[in-house]
């Protein structure tokens, strides 16, 4: 994480972590979405103890324990085998606490996230501040890195969550100017409808976009599952992940002839495809003004008639005919190309 390493996109369990059985079966839910980084809450002895085989029956995945103000959580999580830990230090009390902390990550190799939330800012900033400014949220993380530098810790990963988006957006600029360390990115709270993705979208999109973030989470009420999806489909849109399919369809206008057949044949490539892993851009276009040109731009691309297409594949016309025929003959030739993508890739 950092240092130009790829962006990964992360999740969190919503099942008790004392429950193996439950939380093993989320995180392969989870793992098969393509979640690269998991996070389980660590909030009592049961769960810290539950650690151990969970890390045993999940290999290959990264595990981070979520602990607050018990170091000791903490300390037990690392202890059966942890890949991190997502703890304030200012939080557990005595600087002799910090240090046992601190030498038992040394001692297993365990990275510290430090997450600030604007719902549990420390009292003294929202004194100063007045409200849960980006500068208190800035200054906060910050000060909790300096007590892990005190105690001569370095490997620190660094969050601040806020629900509204211009205020989270401030805050991880602040934090980028200030620090190099590697920033986990998100909107929090974002709530479970569509308008919770949108908001991820553009507060994540908008700090990647400006260089900023090394790993991110959209966070959503409910399934988990989602928030992998849509993490990957925002770091698919901003071009920083070539994966799957990447279909280009038109909105539509009065110049399509074939509004039903259009729409019905973009629902299906995305439909059919969605678990693609090879990247493949396809093109669906409704008519014969902008449809040849981004056809052609496509890998396989399609350009819809009042009752005829054109298919092009790799910039060329491939072949043209009746609907629907010729849309089978797309979906085909899409599927071909996928197989061919899949085999490169092994």
């Amino acid at each position: 994480m950092g240092a130009g390493a790829p962006i990964s996109v992360q999740s969190m369990t919503n099942t008790y972590t004392g429950d193996v059985e439950a939380t093993v079966a989320q995180i392969e839910q989870l793992a098969q979405a393509g979640c690269e980084v998991v996070r389980m809450a660590v909030n009592d002895a049961a769960a810290a103890a539950a650690v151990r085989e969970i890390r045993a029956r999940v290999p290959k995945l990264p595990l981070v324990a979520d602990v607050h103000f018990d170091y000791r959580l903490a300390i037990a999580a690392m202890e059966n085998g942890i890949d991190k830990i997502r703890f304030n230090p200012g939080n557990i009390g005595s600087e002799a606490n910090v240090q046992a902390l601190v030498s038992c990550a040394k001692m297993h190799h365990v990275p510290i996230r430090i997450g600030v939330n604007a719902g549990s800012l420390d009292r003294a900033l929202l004194a100063r501040y007045g409200a849960p400014t980006p500068e208190a949220l800035a200054e906060s993380a910050l000060g909790h890195v300096r007590i892990l530098e005190h105690a001569g810790f370095s490997d620190i990963v660094i969050s601040a969550k806020v629900s509204s988006v211009p205020e989270t957006v401030a805050t991880y600029r602040l934090l980028a100017k200030a620090c190099a360390y590697p920033l986990h990115v998100g909107v929090t709270e974002a709530g479970g409808s569509e308008l919770a993705i949108i908001k991820s979208a553009v507060g994540i999109g908008a700090l990647l976009l400006d260089g900023i973030g090394d790993t991110i989470r959209v966070s959503l009420t409910g399934d988990p599952v989602r928030e992998v999806n849509a993490g990957i489909a925002i770091l698919r849109a901003l071009g920083l992940r070539r994966e799957g399919v990447e279909v280009i369809s038109c909105p539509t206008c009065g110049r399509c002839k074939n509004i039903a057949a259009h729409a019905a044949l973009a629902a299906r490539v995305e439909q059919e495809f969605q678990n693609a892993r090879a990247y493949l851009k396809v093109a669906v276009m409704g008519c014969a003004v902008n449809g040849p040109g981004e056809a052609r731009e496509a890998d396989v691309g399609i350009a819809f008639g009042r009752t005829n297409a054109v298919v092009f594949k790799r910039g060329e016309q491939a072949f043209a005919g009746a609907l629907p025929g010729v849309a089978e003959q797309f979906l085909q030739e899409v599927q071909s190309m996928l197989e061919e993508r899949e085999k490169e890739l092994a």
